[in-house]
């Protein structure tokens, strides 16, 4: 099952599992939409026909979804317009026993975790898969999705740039990150953005003006802002961009992009623009990274079950093949630690501003 946001990578880890299932005689099944299948009784079957190909396909053969819970999924509306919630977990557990379902691979995010440990507890052997592009899943130091997130992110600051020299222009290119910001850093890092704005590390206008200011005056034909939707000022807030209130993570950032585009401009009188990357980082095939680490993923899941070490995670720790209890990512999120970070050292001594000083 896949829950939660579409990544990069999913398809190779469905792809690991279930031929690696199949390989020792073990009958696979997919559950469509995430939660939702189970809830609504869409399961089927997978077999070698089902999984031919879909290594280097982007999204997921089984589809995803990042609104269902079964613990508070919405059944209607009352009279006021307000949504009617109910605890529909009784339900899933028949579709598992309805199709002979004896351990479950749960491929997703903190929430889609929290929602497996739920399961765990109830009794079904659950192992999960983290995935998210954002890479901020606690307990393990790198999820699949991050590595093509960053390059699609980094092409693009690439892109910018360009056309950001010839017209003399500021910048500003909008990642996706929620409360984190690895993809700013890292895409930062790698594109020579000249001003990285990450959530971990509030920033002020006058420092960003600064930055632009200087690169002017040092006859610099462009300056180039990575930053991270999450980002914020000092004694700020965060930028919503609208609130989904069936999700479980209702909030959606955005909108930092435009606004530090108008100041700018207004401020130094440096032309600039903004760009918002949003889902295309999400989307296409998987670089060569996301296809390795999510089959060794996909494999290590199925060594656990083969194992009989049910309610885990797997995780990279170290470099290493690990795993985790599914508890430890639930509710969490594994943010930048920016005052201990090497990359962001790193990256102040080549001369990037954060913001802050």
């Amino acid at each position: 099952m896949t829950g939660g946001g579409d990544c990069p990578g999913l398809n190779a880890v469905i792809r690991a599992v279930a031929k690696d299932a199949l390989n020792c005689g073990v009958e696979v099944v997919g559950i469509e939409d995430g939660y939702l299948g189970l809830i609504e009784n869409r399961v089927r079957p997978l077999t070698d026909t089902d999984l031919s190909g879909i290594l280097t396909m982007g999204g997921t053969i089984l589809g995803s979804n990042n609104k269902s819970n079964p613990e508070k999924h919405a059944v209607g509306k009352n009279a006021d317009g307000s949504l009617i919630y109910k605890n529909v977990m009784d339900d899933c557990f028949v579709t598992l026993q309805q199709h002979r379902i004896q351990a479950l691979v749960v491929i997703g995010g903190d929430g889609t975790m929290t929602g497996a440990a739920k399961f765990a507890k109830r009794g079904l052997p659950v192992v999960g898969v983290p995935k998210t592009i954002d890479n901020d899943i606690m307990g393990t130091e790198i999820t699949f999705g991050f590595q093509t997130a960053v390059t699609t992110a980094t092409l693009a600051l690439d892109q910018v740039r360009t056309t950001a020299d010839s017209h003399h222009r500021a910048m500003v290119v909008e990642v996706m990150g929620r409360n984190a910001g690895w993809i700013a850093l890292h895409a930062g890092v790698a594109s020579g953005s000249d001003v990285i704005l990450i959530p971990e590390v509030p920033f002020s206008l006058e420092s960003v003006y600064e930055k632009v200011r200087q690169r002017r005056s040092m006859g610099k034909r462009s300056s180039l802002l990575c930053v991270s939707e999450g980002a914020k000022m000092v004694g700020g807030k965060q930028i919503v961009a609208r609130v989904v209130e069936t999700s479980p993570d209702p909030i959606r950032l955005g909108g930092i992009g435009k606004y530090l585009s108008d100041h700018i401009e207004d401020a130094t009188g440096v032309e600039s623009r903004y760009v918002v990357l949003g889902h295309t980082q999400r989307g296409g095939t998987p670089v060569a990274a996301d296809r390795v680490l999510s089959t060794l993923l996909g494999h290590h899941a199925m060594t656990l079950l083969r194992e009989g070490k049910a309610g885990r995670m797997v995780a990279v720790q170290k470099g290493v093949l690990t795993d985790v209890d599914l508890e430890e990512p639930a509710g969490k999120q594994r943010v930048v630690p920016a005052e201990t970070d090497e990359l962001v050292g790193a990256a102040r001594t080549v001369g990037a501003s954060f913001g802050d000083l």
